[in-house]
């Protein structure tokens, strides 16, 4: 868990020194967490946004990842915020793109970013593995920006080859329906890296990400799981563009996303993101950036509050 001050009137909305992070299994309830920041930073602020990964009803998320549910009300009675907002963890991710900075994110491909205009149409889709599979898409119209908050996560994990058929029968085979999350994140890493031992008749050595991915230079299976993430990465994110008309950009981004850095940009991400048929002459020319910046997801709760106020403005993205 992440959190910061903001300050919706500055350019640099995120007040330096107030971020902190904060492991989940440390506390029993959200409430707990947020009780602990601000006494750590010694702060009384008048309102939250909270950007979590979950599912929203009647002002309760219910975590994906935490089994707590956090509730606006509450929030709101325990610690005398005039208002608490709960949004998606993608909507954060999505609302960010118009605060991101140059140095903020690497390209892949020659295309290069689009600039966030609030004055033109544009739509940008972003897509983030990272303990799962997130989709979102930024949406400018008319002076405005829209975030759209999907479960595209959990769509289905589609095949470009016999290797790939291969490897999602397996993946039915223990799950039944074979979504883009069981491939394309930590844990799909893994299941990835499972199944080619499986198909090459090879006992599996590592059970966690960070093992497969320290492995990948000198074990071909951790090497090839992590080739096949990527892939299957780009053709989802290329999907994401025709999907969403998301002709601007699309931007990977999430804990998990620098990481996989170095084998995005020298494996098949971009080749699979281009191959659309009788589109790819047009998905070639839109940019796709992995983002570097940290706090993209602070970025974009603060970006939110920036929008309520009526003070999120153009900048280069």
């Amino acid at each position: 868990m992440r959190f910061a001050l903001v300050d919706v009137s500055a350019a640099e909305p995120l007040i330096a020194g107030t971020t902190r992070r904060y492991r989940g299994a440390d506390f029993t309830s959200f409430e707990g967490a947020m009780r602990r920041y601000l006494a750590d930073v010694r702060a009384t602020p008048a309102a939250a946004v909270i950007a979590a990964a979950g599912l929203r009803v009647n002002g309760e998320t219910l975590l994906t990842n935490l089994p707590w549910v956090i509730s606006q009300a509450t929030v709101e009675r325990e610690f005398g915020f005039v208002r608490a907002t709960l949004i998606n963890d993608f909507a954060a991710m999505a609302l960010s793109v118009p605060l991101l900075k140059p140095s903020d994110v690497s390209v892949i491909g020659t295309p290069m970013p689009a600039l966030f205009d609030p004055r033109a149409t544009q739509t940008f889709a972003v897509v983030g593995p990272g303990t799962g599979l997130g989709v979102g898409a930024l949406l400018v119209r008319e002076g405005h920006v829209h975030a759209l908050e999907t479960e595209g996560g959990h769509a289905s994990l589609a095949p470009n080859s016999e290797e790939e058929s291969r490897i999602i029968e397996r993946l039915a085979a223990r799950f039944g329906h074979v979504s883009n999350e069981r491939a394309i994140c930590g844990s799909g890493l893994v299941n990835l890296y499972e199944i080619l031992c499986e198909m090459r008749g090879i006992e599996p050595t590592f059970s966690a990400p960070e093992q497969i991915t320290g492995a990948a230079d000198t074990d071909p299976q951790c090497r090839r799981a992590l080739e096949l993430l990527c892939e299957f990465l780009g053709a989802l994110a290329g999907d994401l563009v025709l999907t969403f008309g998301a002709w601007n950009g699309v931007y990977v981004t999430g804990g998990v996303a620098p990481l996989l850095l170095p084998w995005i940009k020298a494996g098949r991400f971009r080749d699979r993101f281009e191959n659309k048929g009788r589109l790819s002459a047009a998905v070639a020319h839109v940019p796709t950036s992995v983002v570097l910046q940290p706090d993209a997801g602070l970025l974009g709760a603060a970006a939110f509050a920036m929008r309520k106020a009526g003070r999120l403005t153009a900048r280069a993205s």
